[in-house]
């Protein structure tokens, strides 16, 4: 039994990375019905820049997160002002394949500027952890749900109780209607695209404290915010952090089984996604309209 608690609980701490990378992805998806393939290159920015500050100015990796959080955001607010927007209203196959630039021009950005050796942040906590009898809980983990969550809980919030959120909702509703009665529909793609990004940077910062990054880790969280969005349900963020849990739970106990190993893992996980598809297509959560 203790063992059975000691996994769930390593799932649900392990599904607090993949709400933080699940949220902008779903956001952006869901409004701008973008399948944003540079999302995983932005969270590698993120875990970047929070090594960057730690290492240069020995700043807590948790006090970097607003900062990750506010850089991202001016990135992808210019990204898609400047770039995206150009394709908007283009076939969904135009937004893959320049997405999919995106990605390929930031990573090697990034080997350029930082080669493609190993980094990782670790402060004097990193190895530390709370102990309930034979149940061990990872500080690091355990903060880095409680982040997730409370990203989650704010952009929730933002989006439902400010002007600003509420046009963009209006948006995903009906595009027509919200540019007829005034919304500046490149002023509001944009800042979707920025809060994506930001959300993106606050969960390359939580990665960067849980394992080592490189420029071109970023391509399976794009896989795996996928996976998250499609499991809870597009439309809502409550339904990505359901999404994100579950893809943790399943996570964890897929690497509990004798012989398995992250592919065998990954194809748990997305053999989940395959049976959510055919036995409930609007998610676990299903979808606002």
């Amino acid at each position: 039994m203790t063992d059975f608690v000691q996994l769930v609980i390593l799932g649900l701490l392990a599904g607090g990375v993949y709400v933080a990378v699940g949220v902008g992805f779903g956001l952006v998806w869901g409004v701008l019905n973008i399948v944003n393939l540079a999302h995983g290159a932005l969270v590698i920015i993120g875990g970047y820049l929070t090594w960057l500050l730690f290492t240069t100015f020995h700043l807590d990796p948790f006090l970097t997160l607003p900062l990750d959080a506010v850089a991202l955001f001016l990135l992808g607010y210019a990204l898609q002002r400047g770039v995206i927007n150009r394709v908007i209203r283009a076939p969904l196959l135009f937004t893959f394949l320049l997405t999919f630039g995106l990605t390929l021009v930031i990573v090697n950005v990034l080997l350029l500027v930082f080669g493609s050796d190993f980094r990782s942040v670790t402060p004097s906590y990193a190895g530390a952890s709370l102990e309930f009898g034979r149940v061990v809980v990872p500080y690091v983990r355990l903060a880095s749900l409680v982040v997730a969550i409370g990203l989650a809980a704010g952009l929730a919030f933002m989006l439902n109780r400010t002007r600003t959120g509420l046009a963009i909702q209006a948006i995903a509703a009906d595009r027509e209607a919200a540019q007829l009665v005034g919304i500046d529909l490149r002023h509001a793609y944009a800042v979707t695209y920025g809060l994506g990004a930001a959300c993106a940077g606050v969960a390359g910062g939580l990665i960067a404290m849980i394992q080592a990054i490189t420029p071109t880790a970023g391509q399976p969280y794009t896989l795996q915010a996928f996976v998250v969005v499609i499991l809870g349900g597009l439309g809502r963020v409550s339904a990505t952090v359901v999404g994100g849990l579950v893809f943790g739970l399943v996570e964890v106990f897929g690497q509990s089984i004798p012989g398995s190993g992250s592919v065998f893992t990954n194809a748990i996980a997305f053999g989940l996604m395959v049976i959510v598809l055919v036995t409930r297509p609007q998610g676990l959560m299903g979808r606002l309209h």
